[in-house]
């Protein structure tokens, strides 16, 4: 039996109303590729966080190699062993691979920086771990990807003994989710522990050694992976029992809505050609490979991107819009694939954020009305299930898919007619995923049309009416969700057009 490394002895985290951690216990064990999985707000990310020196715990002890120890920041928990790969990305991207990789503590010669020693070390490490990125390029220049397998090698290169993933796979392709398996497994052959937090069952079940369930901020579990199953893990995570991953289909798409007609943007990296229409009451999925133009196209009719020529009709008349204002005016809105880039404003409270799209309809006599800001925010928080302490909390404390959940509810106060929705259930868990799967189909129901790109191909066949297949920034053509399958879609997106 393998010996333990780390043990989290129960461990405590309080924030203003909220216990976010309630006496959790976690062992890991040497070589052993361990799995935190929980609904959102269950607590995964606050305890590795604990672990990592971003949070200090209130209560419980933490033991590395049978010794107890005590981070107040990353630096430190990095000088011991302890890394972590953030879901989301936080590097200095104006800067070379190289910099980022040794950014604090650089490689010198007396007080001169040893660059040459800095490219060497990068690229061994880079070259041991199968990754082919040049040390000098600027990190902006890489794809979401490489930079993820960047931030991998800078852990390794602190010769960690225990490496933290967070939600991983969330934007890479299939094949780049196989190369970070075969990374993961080798540091797993060299010793290191890996705490890996993921939604995706499949995934879970595939790579792990043993999983630990959290649910509301306590422990549920720890089993060895090869006893569960998707069904089993999904109980323990909400609960109950969650008897269908989808809501039954109940939306009847009528006549025409939105009709667009060899649409293109004015650069190549937009969207060529594109020809298509959308019902009332119709959700059409988007798919393709990532770079196929998928978010380009929502961001084309939402006047983010620079038009070039075709043409737009809604309700049959002539539209075009230049500016994301223009689109709200026109009935649109749009939930970007980056919450935290480009969706939440973090320091902003969860009502302030909520109602940051609505504003004119709380102005009385050119002030605004707390009452009406304060009723909609309080909607916000019920109707799409967001747990928070209040609606005064900052949604930077909230977790990933709650603080989607506020995002989709920032919209649907707009009572958009077409609401697009990009990659809307990226890192969210299963039992968020079908509540906003069930306010999609509610929307529908009232005959409000929606555009949602995916990556999850049961997710697509699973809600949308239609699917829309993107190849090279093309349309590669237009299938019913009923009668396609996972093959037929893969076989569009490959389409070389």
């Amino acid at each position: 039996m393998k010996e333990l490394i780390l043990e989290m002895n129960n461990i405590t985290k309080t924030f203003p109303g909220v216990k976010a951690l309630d006496n959790v216990n976690l062992k890991v064990k040497k070589g052993t590729i361990h799995s935190l999985m929980g609904e959102n707000g269950a607590g995964k990310s606050t305890l590795m966080k604990c672990l990592f020196g971003i949070y200090i715990e209130d209560g419980g002890h933490i033991e590395i190699d049978g010794k107890q120890v005590h981070f107040d920041n990353p630096k430190q928990a990095l000088e011991n062993g302890v890394a972590m790969v953030h879901q989301e990305l936080n590097q200095a991207t104006s800067r070379s691979v190289m910099d980022n990789m040794w950014l604090g503590r650089y490689p010198k010669k007396g007080i001169v920086v040893d660059e040459k020693k800095m490219y060497k070390d990068t690229l061994e490490i880079f070259k041991s771990l199968n990754i082919n990125v040049d040390p000098l390029e600027t990190l902006s220049e890489l794809s979401v990807s490489q930079r993820q397998m960047v931030e991998i090698a800078k852990a390794v290169s602190y010769d960690s003994k225990i490496i933290v993933f967070d939600e991983p796979t969330s934007s890479l392709t299939e094949k780049e989710v196989g190369h970070l398996f075969e990374i993961i497994f080798q540091l797993k052959e060299q010793g290191c522990a890996i705490i890996y937090i993921s939604h995706k069952m499949e995934e879970i079940l595939t790579i792990s050694d043993e999983v630990t369930i959290l649910r509301d901020g306590t422990w549920i579990s720890t089993t060895s992976a090869s006893e569960l199953t998707t069904d089993i893990i999904i109980n323990q995570m909400v609960g109950r029992e969650l008897k269908q991953r989808f809501p039954d289909k109940t939306n009847k798409p009528s006549e025409i809505l939105l009709e667009v007609n060899n649409l293109s943007g004015l650069y190549p990296d937009s969207v060529n050609d594109a020809t298509f229409d959308l019902r009332k009451g119709e959700i059409l999925g988007v798919a393709g490979l990532v770079g196929a133009g998928r978010s380009e196209l929502l961001e084309l009719l939402y006047g983010m991107r620079t038009y070039g020529s075709g043409e737009v009709h809604l309700h049959g008349k002539s539209i075009l819009n230049k500016s994301p204002i223009q689109a709200i005016d026109n009935g649109f809105a749009l939930l970007t694939e980056e919450r935290r880039a480009t969706g939440i404003f973090g320091v902003l409270s969860v009502k302030d954020n909520a109602i940051i799209a609505n504003l004119k309809e709380y102005k009385k006599h050119g002030i605004l009305s707390d009452k009406l800001s304060d009723a909609d925010a309080k909607w916000v928080i019920n109707a799409t299930h967001v747990k928070t302490p209040s609606p005064e909390t900052r949604i930077m404390s909230l977790s990933g898919g709650n603080q989607q959940k506020v995002i989709l509810g920032r919209w649907l106060l707009t009572s958009p007619e077409i609401l697009m929705l990009d990659e809307p259930t990226r890192g969210i868990d299963v039992g968020a995923k079908y509540e906003i799967y069930q306010l999609m189909l509610e929307l529908a129901e009232k005959d409000k049309s929606i555009i949602m790109v995916s990556s999850e191909m049961p997710e697509l066949l699973g809600i949308c009416d239609r699917i829309l297949v993107m190849s090279n920034h093309r349309v590669a053509g237009v299938v019913d969700a009923k009668s396609t399958n996972q093959e037929e879609l893969m076989a569009l997106s490959a389409k070389y057009l």
